[in-house]
């Protein structure tokens, strides 16, 4: 593979308007395609094996008229609001594509607020963009224009995606500032950005046409740019670095170019390697939304690993010696001496164990906040107050009752339990119900609409559907809604978390196994990544379920961490911490190999690679944090998770904890069976950088 890698390296460095317009027709040829022929993202619930999944399909089957998705809108006015402007309105919204049914205005106590449901027969994943909350607003212009607020809520306004951009444009400007004062050139600084932007503009043509043959959840393209902005620039980053090495080394732009294929190439290699086959772990979600999140984010890193490994080389080439600092130009090197990380790892092997004790104290206290981590889909009471969903959500909930915004819809095969009037009854009596709905019956099928006194976040009305389900329905009745799905989703996220982490864990240590032939060092990365998800699962938690900070990032009070959150965390930061791990054990095991002094090895090669490993990490905090920005709650936390994680992982793990666990080893870091030394292949991680000398086909 090296050698493979250096030759591309190397034409792309001798050759580098080729290799750049090979990547521009590329770029135009898919997106005109994906233009042309590419589809939009559709989001996928259903849950297989689920009770509100088998409501959904018996409604389906018996009721299709109430089987699809719904909306609210909600009319609030300084005054009552005239009974005939709703009944006109109410024919308006019976003529929105899709409208099954249109249930009567409830007016609120005062007169002053109507809130009319609209049932739709087709699932919300069949309105494109926009255009469900167009008809409604459209529908509701004329009360506007009257003066009258409207708000719109349910399914259809709630699924409507609106990225700004700001949160990609937040990241790529500090990752410039970090680049430029990083490598000291302006130059070399806008490589990895370009570099990314490349990889990016490709991947989202690649997203776009996936979802013309299958369901990419609305979110996915977001959650892909973010993953695929933070590993491009580092990608690319590394092998900058190692291309400015070279030429410090005297080498030609050619030649550095290629040995800097050669040998981080391969580190970047494995590095994206490592974060796919992390990916492969939310196929065991079993939820077809987390597989559209791995096909997105699997476009996303192959095409900026792609792009990094041809498009560097390509630029470096052409830039030619303009990469380096004015200062170093003309072959003068850095000033000699130990570097800070240096003295720094030197400083923690020369207190091994205390310095692995007080980390892991500080990553236990980190962590403990997430034994009180409760999990919830996020929904409008999460959105930030501008939101026209909040806005109906607040106004539904003071006029109405906190269980308005979620009712739960009880569902009846009449074949199987035929006593209606005893059912409604056994429903009211139940402790957390605020009321029951007249039964909806249609053929030997019925539907009894129950609102919970308490709101859909709040774990009184996730502890009635659990108690409804257990105790008090009998067979043949089902709860769906969406209240029913999302404690469904969060049951069997929860329920395949360890699932996912095993397969993740075990994938990972098999790959860093073959890769640097010692166990003990696959197992100590294993551990070490999963404290830093720990960790980031702690702050997570103390940070959204409290309402002082919760206000901090933005949101009006304290919420549940997404559902979606923990299993996509781990995969992807999983993948992304042991980046990290290959980019330093490769260095100290090339160190290794050399002198087999396992200290020094240590403190050389955290020295070799620690500037650059801090700045990769550095540009993916500020991107990662960039994404916090964004007004999604599920994006948000992702972003904010992502950063603290990559964060405590280039800090407190990879500049303590790991030279520490290393130093007290020794020796024992690179032990491997005698069986395992048989049947292992051999494969650098990241060789020595090829002389130009031995390699002349590299030189040129």
């Amino acid at each position: 593979m090296s050698r493979l890698l250096g030759r591309l390296g190397g034409a792309a460095a001798a050759h580098p308007w080729r290799t750049i317009g090979a990547w521009v027709v590329a770029l135009v040829a898919l997106t005109g395609l994906s233009l042309t022929v590419g589809g939009t993202p559709r989001d996928d619930y259903n849950i297989p094996g689920t009770q509100s999944q088998a409501g959904t399909e018996f409604l389906r089957q018996h009721l299709p008229q109430m089987s699809g998705t719904d909306a609210r809108v909600v009319v609030h006015s300084d005054r009552p609001i005239d009974p005939a402007s709703l009944e006109a309105l109410r024919g308006r919204l019976a003529e929105v594509d899709g409208a099954a049914i249109v249930a009567p205005a409830r007016i609120s106590a005062d007169g002053d607020t109507a809130l009319i449901g609209v049932q739709y027969d087709i699932p919300v994943t069949d309105f494109r963009g926009a255009e469900g909350i167009d008809a409604l607003r459209s529908a509701a212009a004329p009360l506007v224009e009257n003066g009258l607020q409207v708000e719109f809520g349910g399914q259809v306004a709630e699924n409507v995606q609106a990225p700004s951009g700001t949160a990609e444009l937040v990241g790529i400007v500090a990752a410039l500032v970090i680049l430029a004062f990083a490598l000291g050139s302006v130059v070399a600084a806008g490589l990895p950005i370009a570099v990314a932007v490349a990889g990016l503009a490709g991947s989202a043509a690649l997203i776009a046409l996936a979802e013309r043959v299958t369901d990419v959840s609305s979110i996915a393209p977001t959650i892909a740019t973010m993953v695929g902005l933070g590993v491009g620039i580092d990608y690319a980053l590394l092998l900058v670095a190692r291309h400015v090495e070279g030429l410090r080394a005297g080498l030609t732009p050619r030649a550095a170019a290629a040995a800097a294929n050669a040998t981080a190439g391969v580190s970047v290699v494995v590095a994206g390697l490592t974060v796919l086959v992390s990916l492969f772990g939310l196929k065991l979600s079993t939820l077809p939304t987390y597989s559209s999140f791995g096909y997105a984010t699997f476009f996303a890193v192959t095409a900026v690993m792609a792009a990094a490994l041809t498009l560097v080389p390509a630029l470096c080439g052409l830039a030619g010696h303009r990469v380096l600092p004015r200062a170093s130009r003309g072959g003068s090197r850095p000033p000699a001496g130990p570097t800070f990380t240096a003295r720094w790892a030197a400083a923690v092997c020369r207190r091994p164990g205390l310095a692995a004790v007080a980390s892991l104290i500080v990553l236990a206290v980190l962590a403990a906040p997430m034994l009180g981590m409760r999990t919830w889909p996020q929904d409008a009471g999460s959105m930030p107050e501008s939101h026209t969903t909040r806005k109906a959500y607040d106004l539904v909930a003071a006029e109405f009752g906190a269980g308005a915004n979620g009712p739960l819809i009880v569902v009846a095969d009449l074949a199987k339990a035929p006593d209606l009037g005893a059912l409604s009854a056994a429903l009211r009596a139940q402790p957390g119900v605020a009321s029951v709905a007249p039964p909806t019956v249609e053929g030997g099928a019925a539907v009894i609409v129950v609102e919970p006194a308490t709101g859909p976040q709040d774990e009184a009305t996730t502890g009635l559907l659990r108690r409804l389900r257990a105790d008090v329905l009998p067979s043949g009745v089902l709860v769906t809604g969406l209240v029913a799905v999302f404690a469904d989703i969060s049951d069997r996220l929860a329920d395949r978390l360890w699932i996912v982490v095993a397969f993740v864990v075990a994938l990972s240590l098999v790959l860093l196994t073959v890769l640097f032939r010692a166990p003990v060092v696959a197992v100590k990365a294993a551990v070490m990544n999963l404290l830093s998800v720990g960790a980031a699962y702690g702050v997570l938690t103390l940070i959204f379920q409290n309402d002082a900070t919760a206000r901090l990032v933005g949101l009006p009070h304290a919420v549940s961490v997404s559902s979606w959150v923990p299993v996509l965390l781990f995969t992807v930061l999983f993948g992304l911490s042991m980046d990290y791990e290959v980019f330093l054990l490769s260095r100290v095991r090339e160190d290794w190999l050399r002198t087999r002094d396992a200290q020094g090895s240590v403190i050389r090669g955290l020295s070799a690679s620690g500037r650059v490993i801090s700045s990769a990490a550095a540009i993916m905090v500020a991107v990662f944090t960039g994404f916090a920005l964004d007004p999604d709650v599920t994006v948000k936390m992702i972003g904010l998770g992502m950063a603290t994680a990559v964060l405590i992982d280039a800090t407190i793990v990879r500049l303590v904890l790991v030279p520490a666990t290393m130093t007290l080893l020794g020796r024992a870091n690179w032990w491997l069976p005698p069986l395992l030394d048989r049947i292992l292949p051999h494969v650098e991680a990241e060789p020595d950088a090829p002389e130009p000398v031995r390699h002349p086909e590299l030189v040129g």
